[in-house]
C-alpha cells in the first residue's frame, strides 16, 4: 500500500518526472536526467543485491539520493551492522550511502510521512543539478 502511496506522490507532486523500469528496480529521474535517478524502487533481490531479503512478499525497498545535511543529520553516529532486511526503518543505503543514498523498506505511518518529505528533498536536489546542466550547456553552445 505505501508503495502505491509514495508513486501516487510523485505522479501528482513533482512535476517533470520520469519513471524508467528495468532490471526489477523502478527509477525516478528529472526530466531527461538519464543518469542518476533521486529515488529508486526495489522490488526483489537479484544477482547484485540480496542484501535486504526482497523476495519476501510484499516487500520493497525505497531508496533516496539526500542531501549530505540531511544524511549527517539522519545518522549522527558510527553504526556499521546494520539489519537492512528491517522494514520501516531508515538506514544508509547498502551500497551508495557514499552519495547520501538512505533506504527503507515498506515505510509506514511516521516513517512513510519522512519517506515523502525525503522524495521532496531528492526531487529538489535533482531538479537542481539538472537546471545547472541546462546553464552550462546554454552557456557553452
Amino acid at each position: 500500500m505505501s508503495r502505491q502511496i509514495i508513486e501516487q506522490y510523485i505522479n501528482e507532486k513533482l512535476p517533470n518526472v520520469t519513471k524508467v523500469e528495468n532490471f526489477g528496480y523502478s527509477f525516478f529521474l528529472y526530466d531527461t536526467e538519464k543518469m542518476l535517478p533521486f529515488v529508486t524502487f526495489a522490488a526483489s533481490d537479484n544477482e547484485y543485491d540480496s542484501v535486504s531479503n526482497l523476495n519476501r512478499d510484499g516487500v520493497f525497498r525505497v531508496n533516496i539520493g539526500i542531501s549530505k545535511g540531511s544524511y549527517t543529520k539522519l545518522f549522527p553516529g558510527n553504526k556499521t551492522d546494520w539489519d537492512y532486511t528491517e522494514l520501516n526503518q531508515f538506514m544508509p543505503h547498502p551500497d551508495y550511502a557514499a552519495q547520501h543514498f538512505i533506504c527503507v523498506l515498506n515505510p509506514e505511518s511516521n516513517t512513510l510521512s519522512e519517506t515523502l518529505n525525503f522524495i521532496e528533498e531528492a526531487y529538489f536536489i535533482a531538479k537542481s543539478r539538472f537546471e545547472k546542466k541546462q546553464a552550462s550547456k546554454m552557456r557553452n553552445a
